[in-house]
């Protein structure tokens, strides 16, 4: 089984026209047919993870990697976490400007280094030696993205304060994810961002931070999330959804309803949205915002696609 998200935020029928509703559910195909490949041919549950999410990052519709917004200082600013659910291995990068991949370098953190978390210059240090692919920080501009700063720049010179947790690009939180489960039983997940418009020099969201945006557990579940970064990190959500899986006994719908439409919807600021799935087969994808891209695809090969809360 194999599971996806592509961002939650204010996304409805009325603000999408059948153009961009017709990309996006393409775009996320595409990501769910890459990983659900590996599965198929026996790979690992972390190979489809990096896939998959590989795929929506050279994407620039969705907020990571190609797509990725930019800070209040015109740059893009790129975080990124996997975890193996088998070995509870985890790798994470956060504030990565010139790796076109962030899960692959996170994936290389995990498997080739002694730690969990690197960032910045050592980060892309650390990627360069391992041969991953860099460029220069241009080839992650775009124009909607650079847009969305100037709109927000334009609003800050009006005398507007700025609020401690901007409002995203397009009043979406784009951050992507992963989960999966492969022929061994085995889960993980992994996630990838470039934050949010507007963002202050040196913010890191809940992506990167295992236990809030990323968690895997053979023994409970693998959890990605989006959404409102801050929150999600003083909640663990990731993490919280596992517990109440592993020690409540609750079942992966039931957990990440009570953390998302419950815990969560409790904040109003406390906007996003999960994916999670267990060593059954078993996933939930809540959200308690308007709209979440999110996709599955399990044994019949079919591409599922969402995006509306109805």
């Amino acid at each position: 089984m194999f599971v996806m998200h592509g961002g939650a935020g204010t996304i409805t029928r009325k603000s999408m026209t059948p153009e961009a509703e017709k990309q996006y559910r393409d775009g996320m195909e595409q990501a769910l047919r890459a990983g659900y490949a590996v599965l198929q041919k026996g790979g690992t549950s972390i190979d489809a993870v990096e896939a998959g999410i590989r795929i929506l990052e050279d994407n620039p519709l969705f907020n990571a990697g190609k797509g990725a917004v930019f800070t209040h200082e015109g740059k893009n600013e790129l975080d990124a976490a996997i975890m193996d659910g088998k070995t509870m291995k985890a790798g994470s990068v956060a504030g990565v400007t010139i790796i076109r991949n962030p899960i692959s370098a996170a994936r290389a953190v995990m498997e080739k280094s002694k730690h969990v978390m690197m960032v910045g210059r050592g980060a892309e240090l650390f990627a360069t030696k391992m041969g991953l692919e860099i460029v220069d920080p241009s080839y992650f501009w775009t124009e909607k993205r650079w847009k969305a700063l100037q709109q927000q720049l334009v609003e800050e010179q009006k005398g507007k304060p700025v609020a401690s947790v901007p409002v995203p690009d397009d009043h979406k939180f784009g951050t992507v994810g992963a989960v999966a489960l492969d022929k061994e039983g085995n889960l993980a997940a992994g996630t990838s961002t470039g934050g949010i418009t507007n963002k202050m020099y040196g913010r890191v969201g809940d992506a990167p931070i295992i236990g809030a945006g990323t968690y895997a557990a053979n023994d409970s579940v693998a959890v990605s999330a989006t959404g409102a970064g801050e929150y999600f990190i003083r909640w663990t959500v990731a993490y919280d959804i596992a517990a109440l899986v592993k020690y409540k006994g609750l079942s992966v719908q039931q957990a990440a309803d009570e953390v998302v439409n419950k815990k969560l919807k409790a904040i109003p600021e406390a906007e996003g949205g999960v994916i999670a799935l267990d060593r059954q087969g078993n996933f939930a994808t809540p959200f308690n915002s308007e709209g979440m891209y999110r996709g599955w695809i399990g044994a019949d090969g079919v591409p599922h696609v969402e995006i509306y809360k109805d």
